[in-house]
């Protein structure tokens, strides 16, 4: 078990990982070997996280999920593999972390009777001044 937060833990068994060719600088070092690292990770098989922090991973992680809900990262930063894995791995922790943070509560905001009748006699003077710059039609 990996422990992400104090309250979210996964198994490491649910991480898939798999090899595929870096595309980029690197010469034929990169022609021949599988360094970057591609992350799946299934965010509703997942029981160490709860509903609303799968409904949340799912937001944040954006065109990342599948259509069955995996996560997909691909990790091609470094040259070899194993950085490229580890940094996969911790691209998923703090997109976990980020899902794990409740969102703030909104909090509505209601203007005080005074300030809406300034509000209101602040737009009647400017429709005032901008109706005396209009033209005068003589009949």
């Amino acid at each position: 078990m990996i422990r992400i937060t104090d309250s979210i833990e996964i198994d490491e068994e649910s991480l898939e990982f798999k090899s595929i060719y870096a595309s980029g600088p690197g010469g034929q070092h990169v022609n021949k070997n599988r360094t970057a690292m591609q992350l799946r990770f299934d965010i509703t098989q997942e029981y160490g996280l709860s509903h609303g922090v799968q409904q949340r991973l799912i937001r944040l992680a954006g065109n990342r999920v599948s259509s069955d809900y995996k996560l997909i990262i691909t990790a091609r930063r470094y040259r070899s593999q194993e950085r490229n894995r580890k940094d996969a791995q911790e691209r998923l922790f703090e997109l976990i972390r980020k899902a794990a943070e409740p969102p703030k509560p909104r909090i509505k905001r209601r203007r005080s009777r005074a300030a809406n009748q300034d509000r209101l006699e602040e737009k009647r003077k400017r429709s005032e001044a901008k109706a005396g710059r209009r033209k005068v039609l003589n009949y």
